[in-house]
């Protein structure tokens, strides 16, 4: 079933989704700042049906890899976001310096 999952970027909307065939399933909700060089990630979501299948890992994985590739850098404001940094210590450069991360 996760196979047929796709991620994709909507920059119109500020956001990464996961989609089932036309239906987005879940979410990567991130604001800009500095002039494009940040992007906060504020929100991540997947719909109720699909939860427990590794998808949140996933989208949050292509979002940061996405952003490395652009060079830029991140504010985990996302609780979920923040966990995966912890067990993911390979993406935490791309965390901005200075940052102090909120308490969960």
């Amino acid at each position: 079933m996760t196979d047929q999952i796709d991620i994709v970027h909507v920059p119109e909307r500020h956001r990464y989704e996961l989609r089932d065939a036309d239906k987005r399933i879940g979410m990567e909700l991130y604001r800009i700042q500095d002039e494009g060089s940040v992007y906060a990630f504020d929100h991540t979501e997947v719909d109720e049906g699909y939860s427990g299948l590794g998808l949140a890992s996933r989208l949050v994985k292509f979002a940061l890899d996405d952003i490395r590739s652009k060079g830029a850098r991140i504010r985990p404001y996302c609780p979920y976001v923040r966990a995966f940094l912890r067990r993911h210590p390979e993406y935490r450069d791309l965390v901005v310096d200075g940052f102090v991360e909120p308490e969960d």
